[in-house]
């Protein structure tokens, strides 16, 4: 244990984006063995229930932590917005789940690459947020790579891709809100309020598809619900360290994972276009990032997002004061 007290704090004192793209990575490695676990499970179980095993497993892993804090465990001063968070989560988790049962694993975590793009647009829609020329350039490049890998009239472009994407918009969605909730939360507190509160959404959904899992599967699901926490609470440290804009790129390692694991576990190799695609999204991204970092606008805290008058009204709203749903 000194061991690892000494690692920590060595840790501690490496550059907040550094610390940030090592979280990140991390998660990616997480979100990685996530899919594969995923694609192989739901050869045997229907996607919407593995949602709410995975919730549920994760749940369980966060109890240990939730005895030792007690009640202190649930103090928030945000509550709407981590149901707002959820909601969005469910979502994302529903669309991913079924997509990765369709698609090769490297192919669908392309994808899921154009959730900042998605996030720019959003920006611009829903938040007011003023985006200039190259970053639309960028934004409508990343998207050209997205259809690189689709190829639109080729068949990988169907249902199972658009449920692809729709995921990486909510992931968008979410990712906006983990960011303000990093602020005056810690990683355990968002990761526990999720589990509680998306469980018993998920189970609404998998309860039409329910069927009783095989002694066999019990075990995938478990190691879905470690690797699945172990991914979002990896990822709530990358955006408490630095911002948004700067850990995001470092997102792309997870692709090399999930190639990796498809080929070793599902002898999927991903065809030159998604590589091509990717590394277009990713590039996108990245020059995305580096320009917000040189004009010193850093991706607007969510807080603030709020308080746009562009979200009066919206069923989204939320008291910047009170943290609580209007």
């Amino acid at each position: 244990m000194p061991a690892l007290r000494s690692l920590a704090a060595a840790f501690s004192r490496v550059p907040a984006p550094a610390r940030g793209a090592v979280w990140m990575v991390m998660s990616g490695a997480s979100f990685a063995i996530l899919t594969a676990l995923i694609h192989h499970a739901s050869a045997d179980l229907h996607p919407f229930e593995l949602v709410f095993f995975r919730s549920l497993f994760g749940l369980l892993f966060m109890v240990p932590w939730f005895l030792r804090t007690g009640l202190r465990g649930l103090r928030t001063r945000r509550p709407g917005l981590h149901g707002l968070r959820a909601l969005s989560g469910l979502g994302a988790m529903l669309c991913w789940f079924a997509a990765v049962a369709l698609m090769p694993v490297a192919e669908v975590t392309a994808l899921s690459f154009t959730t900042p793009l998605f996030a720019t647009l959003g920006a611009v829609l829903f938040l007011g947020e003023t985006v200039r020329m190259r970053r639309w350039t960028a934004t409508a490049v990343g998207f050209a790579g997205a259809m690189i890998i689709l190829r639109p009239g080729a068949e990988a472009f169907g249902v199972p891709a658009l449920l692809a994407l729709s995921a990486a918009a909510m992931m968008a969605v979410s990712a906006l809100m983990v960011k303000v909730l990093s602020r005056t939360e810690s990683a355990n507190t968002v990761v526990l309020y999720m589990g509680l509160l998306m469980t018993p959404l998920a189970l609404v959904p998998a309860l039409f598809v329910w069927t009783m899992p095989s002694p066999q599967l019990w075990i995938w699901m478990v190691l879905m619900g470690l690797a699945g926490t172990a991914g979002h609470l990896t990822l709530v440290r990358a955006f408490a360290a630095a911002d948004v804009s700067a850990v995001l790129p470092f997102d792309f390692s997870r692709l090399i994972f999930a190639a990796f694991l498809g080929y070793a576990f599902f002898a999927e190799r991903p065809d030159v276009w998604t590589w091509v695609g990717a590394a277009v999204i990713f590039a996108a991204t990245l020059y995305t990032a580096h320009r917000e970092t040189r004009l010193g606008r850093a991706v607007r805290p969510a807080s603030e997002a709020l308080r746009h008058p562009a979200m009066d009204g919206a069923a989204a709203a939320v008291n910047p004061a009170t943290g609580k749903a209007l």
